[in-house]
């Protein structure tokens, strides 16, 4: 989790410095300081963000997967009953 925040972060400080370098302004002048850990931590909020947002996804996933997983075992062994000559039982 703390790598993509970190990572966030970074990009946050990378955006701060090539938006002074595009405005042809002092990187690390004085008066632009408070900018850095403003946009650090802009960016820090949003690799949090999407840190949940993966693990909501994940768990969904996970989910889906074992609902499948349990679905094809079903299947399985219903066409192994049938293939052994048992009589398919009425599901509907």
């Amino acid at each position: 989790m703390v790598h993509r925040m970190v990572f966030w972060a970074g990009f946050g400080l990378a955006t701060r410095a090539w938006q002074l370098g595009i405005e042809r302004r002092p990187i690390l002048g004085k008066p632009t300081l408070w900018g850095y850990p403003v946009f650090a931590a802009i960016g820090a909020s949003f690799g949090y963000w999407i840190q949940g947002v993966d693990e909501r996804q994940q768990a969904i996933l996970q989910e889906r997967k074992q609902a499948i997983l349990e679905k094809r075992a079903r299947r399985a062994a219903r066409q192994q009953g049938q293939a052994q000559g048992e009589p398919e039982a009425a599901a509907h």
